[in-house]
């Protein structure tokens, strides 16, 4: 599977360390060369540097074939930029946008695009460590909409599953 993770953070750095490891091709872009050195000496996907929202960039680094797109930068409206042009200008099936915003990602849901919530993940996880229990909160909120270029997209677990499948095969 391919997959392409916009932002070379802590989150995209280690998944892209992760799904390397797994046998996936990763192609990471980040503004910032030096967000690059986060990531492993054996590291064997592409490291590109770049402006994820860009379309021709994206292109040039090879994610117009991607199956799997994530936008992980530290930045809601460059993640939403950035998965859009993913699934409305290149077609990507599986796109996930990191967005701190509760409200903002189930707008971005409604509108198609599966959105990350780091905000309801670790407020959920806190008050299950605290033994008060999940709040229930959404992590990952599945697009119930559908974006402006296409249908709404099926949910991200059936690709990476289906892909861990094939590769068992």
């Amino acid at each position: 599977m391919k997959i392409v993770i916009v932002g070379a953070g802590r989150v995209g750095s280690v998944l892209a360390e992760a799904y390397d490891a797994a046998g996936h091709e990763v192609v990471v872009l980040d503004l910032s060369t030096r967000a690059f050195d986060r990531l492993p000496s054996e590291f064997r996907g592409s490291a590109v540097r770049g402006d994820g929202t860009d379309e021709d960039t994206l292109r040039r680094a090879g994610a117009s074939d991607a199956d799997v797109f994530l936008a992980l930068t530290e930045g809601d409206n460059r993640n939403v930029m950035a998965a859009q042009v993913a699934a409305e200008k290149l077609g990507i099936g599986k796109v996930v946008a990191k967005i701190n915003d509760p409200v903002r990602a189930a707008a971005y849901a409604d509108l198609g695009l599966a959105a990350l919530c780091r905000t309801t993940l670790q407020a959920d996880a806190i008050s299950a460590y605290l033994g008060l229990g999940p709040l229930g909160l959404p992590s990952v909120i599945e697009p119930t909409g559908s974006h402006h270029g296409g249908a709404a997209h099926a949910p991200l677990a059936e690709s990476l599953d289906g892909a861990a499948h094939s590769q068992e095969a």
